[in-house]
């Protein structure tokens, strides 16, 4: 009798007609599957990554999403989950266990203004529930009744639930998707290199930040509830807002009593060289959501954190029955996972230990200053980013700023590629402005690492134009 299998093993050919045949991939067009073999990565260490044939590659994109945090290979984490699963692998968060209670309490340590953690599976499902808090509180709470609506910035995106896609500022995203979710407000971006209002920043009144308030009075400032915002945009290509931004916005909130929601999936632990995205500014959000580097997706976790004035509004009397169904009733299956809770303490202890938050800012800076001297391509019209966390966005010349074509920005990063260097670019996110290269390379990434990146870019760059 067989008690366990090998499922390390393979045969490459078999791998390949099964990928073709039984996979749907994600974020690809379909068609290119029938004529072309899509890569099929076996193996990680550190920041490299092998194809089933045997090819190497300098990960920039840290897993493709920019959540491999610890980078490839670590045993540490492999041997504490797999201890974990041994003795307890799972129980709904109904009840507690003590990989979570820990990680937890590691939470409220690296944010000591926040009071509770709700843990579910992803970014989206973890803005899904900020956004049920926001609503339920509209309901049962005497202060927020009716603010049921959640504002979001164009340009953001916050998940590919039906609900995070309509807080998600990005056309191509949610096209063909809809109807969308009623209650959502889109708010201009503050992209200073796309001004929204066609100024200069040190000419301009930050509009980007104060037209917030227009569009709040609009739709009526008593059926506003939240705000959503990523610290700096991400996969609408890398925009950080001026220092100025968040504290004009933060007033806002706080004159219309609207929580402020900081999603932090991408920018958080460590990304932009320091611990949150949103320390970089002056700024205090009521409720944080979190995943990506929670775990540096050795498992699968993410988590929504809330200020005590938050969770007190569901702090209901269940014998009162007016009030018995005014607690958060919310479950979350994987959320009761402990072996990702153990991944994350582990990989958190990775990222203390060996000062990767540190490596990211110096390292980021480094990384920065090498892609700037790419602005000698006129091809190139802006460079921008913070810590690890770095975009270029090609132009067809630098005075017009008028961008590349998608087709001239595909051969460019299969020119990338080529020299054995996987970076991101944004991708089916905007009509006409699918034209930014980013980098998010392992915390643990050395500046002989981003020489080498960004070597490939500038080759790549001279054999595409």
């Amino acid at each position: 009798m067989v008690t366990s299998k090998d499922w390390l093993e393979y045969d490459t050919e078999e791998m390949v007609k099964a990928d073709k045949d039984a996979l749907w991939h994600h974020l690809k067009p379909h068609k290119v599957f029938e004529s072309q073999e899509q890569m099929i990565i076996v193996e990680g260490q550190g920041l490299m990554v092998k194809d089933i044939r045997g090819k190497e590659y300098l990960d920039a994109t840290s897993g493709g999403v920019w959540s491999v945090m610890v980078g490839y290979g670590r045993d540490s984490i492999a041997d504490a989950v797999c201890a974990q699963l041994k003795k307890m692998p799972y129980f709904a968060g109904v009840f507690g266990n003590i990989p979570s209670i820990k990680f937890a309490q590691t939470l409220l340590e690296k944010l000591p203004r926040m009071d509770k953690v709700y843990f579910s599976n992803s970014g989206s499902e973890a803005n899904e529930k900020a956004f049920k808090i926001v609503r339920q509180a509209s309901r049962i709470s005497p202060e927020r009744k009716g603010k049921y609506k959640i504002m979001y910035r164009d340009r953001d995106y916050h998940g590919t639930t039906i609900g995070a896609m309509s807080a998600t500022g990005q056309a191509q995203r949610k096209q063909d998707f809809g109807p969308f979710v009623e209650g959502f407000v889109e708010f201009p971006h503050c992209a200073c290199y796309r001004c929204p209002y066609d100024k200069k920043y040190g000419e301009c009144d930050i509009e980007c930040a104060r037209k917030v308030e227009d569009v709040i009075l609009k739709e009526g400032a008593d059926t506003i509830g939240g705000l959503i915002v990523e610290p700096i945009t991400a996969g609408g290509g890398i925009l950080k807002p001026v220092k100025e931004y968040y504290p004009i916005l933060q007033e806002i909130c706080k004159k219309y009593d609207i929580w402020m929601i900081m999603d932090e999936v991408v920018c958080g632990f460590g990304r932009t060289g320091k611990f949150w995205g949103h320390e970089h500014f002056d700024v205090d959000p009521d409720i944080i959501t979190m995943a990506k580097g929670l775990a540096s997706s050795y498992e699968a976790l993410s988590a929504t954190v809330v200020k005590q004035h938050v969770y007190d509004v569901f702090l209901n009397d269940p014998t009162d029955e007016n009030d018995r169904l005014n607690y958060f009733r919310d479950i979350s299956t994987y959320g009761g996972c402990t072996s990702a809770m153990t991944a994350a303490l582990e990989s958190t202890r990775i990222i203390d230990d060996e000062n990767l938050v540190e490596n990211s800012r110096v390292i980021g800076e480094y990384l920065l200053e090498k892609l700037e001297e790419l602005k000698k391509y006129d091809v190139v019209g802006d460079v921008r980013g913070q810590g690890l966390f770095g975009g270029v966005e090609f132009v067809t010349d630098q005075a017009t700023k008028a961008p590349i074509t998608e087709g001239q920005m595909a051969t460019l990063m299969g020119n990338v590629l080529g020299q054995g260097v996987i970076v991101g670019r944004t991708n089916s996110s905007f009509h006409g402005l699918n034209n930014i290269m980013n980098f998010a390379p392992c915390l643990i990434i050395t500046k002989e690492q981003v020489d080498t990146i960004v070597g490939a870019v500038a080759a790549a760059i001279e054999k595409t134009f």
